[in-house]
């Protein structure tokens, strides 16, 4: 049996110090003692150890009451199938109790708003997979609907359209060189116009939820665009020389980088001796064959201008 300190002493004062490898936890007293000498180091000492044992991952797992992190872009946070994990699939009227009152309603008793939100996220994690979009989007764009949604921003507006919406505005948030073309085309909205339809949720979105979107930068979309038209880094790097001389003349004030990344490929492409149509890269590009011309011809006027200086 370990010593005890004497009254009013620190744990091992006065004692020579015990090797960090002799140092063993009792659980039944809750003290920390030193094998080699005997004496208590520390007392109080609560475990961080599991109190069961398992033999096997799968029992660890059953036995585990510690599940993943809950999820905003997971209906009901992921409450449900967390509590499935430790009580089956029948929920204990307790626990239901328990539920109804934390504000994490469950499957059987969820409202208009809980059914719309969940269909949301659902369509969420569907555009996100679609696209080849990393979960901390899909999260951010979950996060944003559940907003949108406490705020009555959804009520009377397409799910899938105001889903779409949220994950545009996610992307553009973490600088995701994604386009409304790209969105709309993997969503199904049942609206004549879906793109126009989405970019009209993203604006409502910004406005309301003063949401801070920062500016994409055109380079974002250069090497996007390049790879879809199977062009080499040489056009790409011209492309990037192209855009950073449109900086420099104050060309890309205003402009849709989308547009003008689709423009400076295509420029650069043209110069390599790659012939790709303006309506190739304008259909890769998520702009309008016009954009494309469009931002081509002032480019074209600025590189003129420089000539040889330009070195593209």
């Amino acid at each position: 049996m370990p010593e005890k300190n004497e009254k009013g002493k620190k744990a091992g004062e006065g004692l020579p110090p015990c090797p960090p490898e002799e140092i063993v936890y009792d659980p039944w007293l809750g003290v920390k003692i030193c094998r080699k000498y005997g004496y208590i180091i520390e007392e109080g000492v609560i475990s961080d150890d599991a109190e069961w044992r398992a033999y096997t991952p799968e029992e660890k797992q059953r036995r585990s009451r510690v599940g993943t992190p809950l999820s905003v872009s997971s209906p009901n946070y992921g409450a449900d199938s967390m509590l499935a994990r430790r009580y089956g699939t029948r929920l204990p009227q307790k626990v239901t109790r328990l539920i109804r009152g934390s504000g994490f309603a469950s499957a059987g008793v969820t409202g208009n708003m809980d059914r719309n939100i969940n269909q949301a996220l659902s369509k969420i994690k569907e555009i996100a997979a679609s696209l080849g979009l990393p979960d901390y989007v899909a999260e951010e764009a979950a996060r944003i609907y559940r907003e949108a949604a406490a705020r009555g921003l959804t009520r009377g507006r397409s799910i899938n359209a105001m889903a779409a919406a949220a994950v545009f505005a996610a992307c553009r948030i973490h600088n995701l060189p994604y386009t409304l073309e790209d969105i709309a085309k993997v969503v199904d909205t049942r609206e004549a116009d879906p793109k126009r339809e989405i970019g009209r949720n993203f604006r409502l979105l910004v406005r309301d939820l003063d949401l801070k979107i920062p500016v994409i930068k055109p380079e974002l979309y250069v090497s996007r665009i390049a790879s879809a038209l199977g062009l080499p880094e040489d056009v790409q790097a011209a492309a990037m020389r192209i855009i950073e001389i449109a900086k420099k003349y104050g060309l890309t004030a205003g402009k849709d980088p989308g547009g003008l990344a689709a423009a400076a490929v295509y420029m650069a492409a043209q110069k390599k001796g790659y012939k790709k149509t303006q309506k190739e890269v304008a259909s890769v590009s998520g702009v309008t064959e016009v954009t494309v011309r469009n931002r081509y011809k002032e480019l074209m006027k600025i590189l003129k201008t420089l000539g040889a200086e330009a070195g593209v």
